[in-house]
């Protein structure tokens, strides 16, 4: 049966607009998204088709197009819409945190960094400076590749601290694997980051992962 054919105040779209957005599932939300189903099946049956295929509603955002259009009646046109509301949704988070907002709260850090670098297919290297009050200077991508001593320069680090006038900075990188635990090479490049702004007196507060929907504190395991 079409969406349309059911009760008003069951069709996603009506309830709604009735009751609010939080009273939706996640299937009748990406329903919504979808608009259509497919020949013998709803909308809200084909978004639960691909939430049961997938297992959950953030490995379908993180979802590749080959995983995606493996469900029989999607396909690139509706993961590239998909992909571009993913995209206004991290913006959102990115604007939501202005530059000159305070980064005392951990759980404001954690919310800042992760808007930045989840979902990233390759391993990113980012500062962020702060000055004595810790609030946000800037947030800059500097190195890509394998975090090592070979691809992360602690000289270039404190030039740009230096520039910015930082008075502490917190070190962020993305594991793509998914894996959240700091390498052997995270915590050299970490020391070797320290004693490197110690000699200009500028504090390393921290060094973050990012893996998937977790974001790991090297300060809070005293890896600093």
């Amino acid at each position: 049966m079409s969406i349309k054919d059911w009760p008003e105040g069951e069709r996603p779209r009506e309830k709604l607009l009735t009751f609010g957005v939080s009273s939706l599932s996640d299937a009748e939300l990406l329903a919504i998204f979808l608009r259509t189903g497919i020949r013998g099946k709803s909308a809200v049956e084909l978004a639960r088709d691909l939430l049961t295929h997938l297992g959950s509603l953030n490995a379908l955002l993180d979802a590749s197009l080959e995983q995606f259009t493996q469900v029989p009646g999607l396909g690139s046109a509706k993961y590239a819409q998909l992909q571009a509301v993913v995209e206004l949704t991290r913006r959102y988070l990115r604007e939501s945190i202005n530059y000159g907002d305070n980064m005392a709260s951990p759980s404001c850090v954690r919310e800042f960094i992760h808007s930045r670098l989840k979902g990233r297919p390759h391993e990113t290297f980012c500062c962020m400076y702060l000055n004595t009050q810790n609030q946000v200077i800037e947030f800059e991508e500097l190195f890509r590749g394998t975090i090592d001593s070979a691809s992360v320069y602690p000289r270039e680090v404190v030039k740009q601290a230096l520039g910015y006038n930082a008075k502490s900075i917190i070190a962020v990188h993305n594991h793509p694997s998914g894996h959240p635990e700091p390498s052997h090479a995270d915590i050299a490049i970490t020391r070797q980051l320290r004693q490197a702004l110690e000699l200009v007196d500028i504090r390393l507060l921290d060094h973050m992962i990012v893996a998937g929907n977790q974001v790991v504190s090297m300060a809070e395991r005293q890896l600093i």
